[in-house]
C-alpha cells in the first residue's frame, strides 16, 4: 500500500514510517520542519522520503497514486493551541479538512486521522466510550472534534475515514517530546532527582505508549474496511488509566533517589477515565504492549545510555511551545506560521 504520512518529523511521525516500511508499505512523508532541530537519539534504521511542506500547501500531485493517508501533522498540544488559537484552527481544523477533501478527490481510499482523548475534557461519568458526550476544554481539543464532525460526512463507498482518539502518549522517540506528562516527569526525575508537583495529582489521565499508537494505526490500515469505515476508536488500554499522582509515584520508584512531593493546586480541571474496550475487541491484531512502568523503565535506560543532561532535557526542540515561540521570536516563521524567506 502506498501511504502518505503527515508529520514524519514529529514525536509519533518519526516512529511510524519505519514500521510501515518494515511491513512492505511504500511511505511518503510530509512535514514542515518546525521540530527538525529536536533529535534525541538515533533510533531508526530507515526513514521515509519526506516532502518539506506545510499541510496547507499539499497539492493534488502529492497524492498521486496514494492509497492511504495517515494524518498527524497538526499544532500540538494544549499550550501551543493557546499560543495562537486562530492559527490552530486554521491548521488543525481547516487544514485537516482540506487534506481530507483533497484525498477523497484524488482517490485515496483510507484516511486515518489522529484525534485525541482530550476531546472528553472533564468527564463526570465512569469510563467514557466513543459514544460518550465530548467536552473539549481547549482550542486543540475543540479542533479535533471539528475535524471529526466535518470529515465524517465525506465517507462513502470509495473514501473510508477512521478517527483514532489517542490517550496521552508517552515513551521514547528520536524526535522526543518532554512536554507530555510521563516523559516530563521522567526527565525531571533524571535531571533534578525531584518531582515537585504543584497539584495534588488527583486528575485521571489515560496513557498510551507511542509504539502502541503506531501499532493501532497499522492495524487500522490493514484491517478489513468494514471494521474501520467511518469509525472512532479510543486508542489505549483501560488498565492504563492513571491518576497523575500514580504516574509520578511509578517514576519516583524507578528513578533512584528521586524525591516526590505534591501540592494542593487543582487548577487543571481536565480529568477523564477512558474505556478502550472497542479497539481491543474489534480491531484485529491490536493490544497494547506497554504500561506506565515499562515506559518509565525504557526512559530511564535511554537517559542512562545517552547520558542525558539538564540542557538536553530543557532544550526548546523537545517542547512544542518553546520551539514555536523561538521560531516566532527569531522571525523564522510569520504570524501565519509559514516559513519566512530570507
Amino acid at each position: 500500500m502506498k501511504v502518505l504520512v503527515t508529520g514524519t518529523e514529529g514525536y509519533l511521525g518519526s516512529l511510524l514510517p519505519p514500521l510501515l516500511i518494515e511491513r512492505g508499505h511504500e511511505v511518503i512523508g510530509v512535514d514542515t520542519g518546525f521540530y527538525k532541530v529536536g533529535w534525541l537519539y538515533n533510533g531508526t534504521e530507515v526513514t521515509a522520503k519526506t516532502l518539506n511542506k506545510d499541510i496547507r500547501h499539499i497539492a493534488p500531485e502529492d497524492l498521486q497514486g496514494v492509497e492511504a493517508v495517515v494524518h498527524m501533522a497538526e499544532l500540538s498540544n494544549d499550550p501551543t493551541g493557546q499560543l495562537a488559537p486562530n492559527i490552530t484552527y486554521e491548521i488543525n481544523h481547516l487544514g485537516s479538512v482540506r487534506l481530507a477533501n483533497l484525498s477523497k478527490t484524488m482517490g485515496v481510499r483510507r484516511f486515518v486521522y489522529m484525534s485525541s482523548c482530550s476531546v472528553y475534557g472533564v468527564a463526570t461519568e465512569g469510563d467514557v466510550t466513543e459514544e460518550s458526550p465530548i467536552n473539549p476544554q481547549t482550542a486543540y481539543a475543540e479542533c479535533k472534534t471539528l475535524v471529526e464532525r466535518d470529515v465524517t460526512p465525506l465517507a462513502d463507498d470509495d473514501f473510508s475515514p477512521t478517527f483514532m482518539r489517542n490517550a496521552t502518549a508517552f515513551g521514547a522517540s528520536p524526535r522526543m517530546r518532554f512536554d507530555i506528562v510521563l516523559n516530563n516527569l521522567a526527565g525531571l526525575a533524571w535531571t533534578s532527582k525531584e518531582i515537585k508537583m504543584t497539584s495534588d495529582g488527583t486528575p485521571w489521565r489515560p496513557l498510551v505508549h507511542a509504539l502502541d499508537i503506531c501499532k493501532a494505526i497499522i492495524c487500522a490500515l490493514e484491517a478489513p474496511r468494514d471494521i474501520v469505515h467511518n469509525q472512532i476508536f479510543n486508542v489505549g488500554d483501560t488498565a492504563n488509566n492513571y491518576r497523575v499522582k500514580e504516574i509520578a509515584e511509578i517514576i519516583a520508584d524507578i528513578f533512584p533517589g528521586c524525591k516526590l512531593s505534591f501540592g494542593d493546586n487543582g487548577a487543571d480541571n481536565r480529568s477523564y477515565r477512558v474505556s478502550f474496550e472497542k479497539i481491543n475487541t474489534l480491531l484485529p491484531g491490536f493490544k497494547c504492549d506497554w504500561n506506565a512502568e515499562r515506559g518509565a523503565r525504557q526512559l530511564f535506560n535511554l537517559f542512562s545510555q545517552i547520558d542525558m543532561t539538564e540542557d538536553t532535557f530543557f532544550f526548546r526542540g523537545f517542547t512544542r511551545l518553546k520551539q514555536l515561540e523561538y521560531l516566532i521570536r527569531t522571525e523564522q516563521i510569520d504570524q501565519g506560521f509559514f516559513w519566512t524567506k530570507k
